[in-house]
């Protein structure tokens, strides 16, 4: 009888106690979730913190290029800015010398100043007033350089052809037939000045002018309203000198 009580007693203990024993574990489990979320949150964290700073470390890494690039074009801008001024240099060097090689070469053409009256020039029986010296072809060319540049462009024209005349086969004989074609150009004379490229192109086709004159050229055209025709001379620069300051300006001209 009383080992019945006991244990009548110690389940009334026990049974009560198994729900509580279960609460237990769920609040265990629900902490250890809890930790386990809290646990990634932070790693999520961290690696966002990567992230960011990486990404800040790029950015700065590609401005830095940026900067060594932008200063690598500079300096390359500026060596190539003086690679052509001593190219230029050279070439009015070469230029003057040039000049002086061509009025010792056509000095024995020029007659020596003659008696007034005589009705000689100093070419000969036709060649101009008589006793009147011809001006050295750099003093020539450069006045009516100085006269385009004035916009001058009849006294130019007259300086040029002047020096065509008395200098014919120069090295600068096929600059002042390109330039007489500039002058009536910026007298809004475009179709004299397209008659005066042709000259170039056709009596000095190997000049170095014909590019520029071919551009211009397609410039008078579409003055005068001839856009397919100017397009023609401006394709026919960029083929056929493709590596040429008038090329660029051609494939500009090309764009609509």
């Amino acid at each position: 009888m009383k080992r019945t009580v006991f244990a009548a007693s110690m389940l009334a203990i026990v049974l009560p106690a198994a729900p509580a024993s279960a609460a237990n574990k769920d609040m265990e489990r629900l902490q250890v979730q809890i930790a386990a979320l809290q646990g990634q949150i932070a790693d999520v964290q961290r690696r966002s913190a990567e992230n960011v700073a990486e990404l800040r470390r790029l950015t700065e890494l590609v401005a830095e290029q940026n900067a060594l690039l932008k200063r690598g074009l500079d300096e390359e801008r500026l060596r190539d800015e003086a690679v052509a001024a001593s190219l230029k240099d050279l070439g009015d060097r070469i230029a003057e010398v040039m000049e002086r090689l061509d009025a010792l070469r056509v000095a024995g053409n020029v007659a020596t100043p003659v008696e007034p009256g005589s009705g000689l020039g100093p070419e000969g029986p036709d060649g101009g007033e008589a006793g009147v010296p011809v001006p050295a072809p750099r003093e020539l060319y450069s006045q009516a350089y100085a006269d385009f540049a004035r916009g001058n462009y009849d006294l130019a024209i007259q300086g040029f052809a002047e020096y065509m005349k008395n200098y014919p086969g120069t090295d600068f004989t096929d600059n002042a037939q390109y330039w007489i074609g500039e002058c009536l150009y910026g007298k809004k004379e475009y179709e004299e000045a397209i008659e005066a490229w042709n000259a170039l192109f056709r009596d000095f086709e190997d000049s170095d002018k014909v590019p520029d004159g071919r551009v211009k050229k397609g410039m008078a055209l579409e003055r005068l309203g001839r856009r397919s025709q100017a397009l023609v001379e401006y394709r026919y620069v960029v083929d056929r000198y493709p590596a040429s300051p008038a090329a660029r300006i051609a494939r500009e001209r090309l764009t609509p």
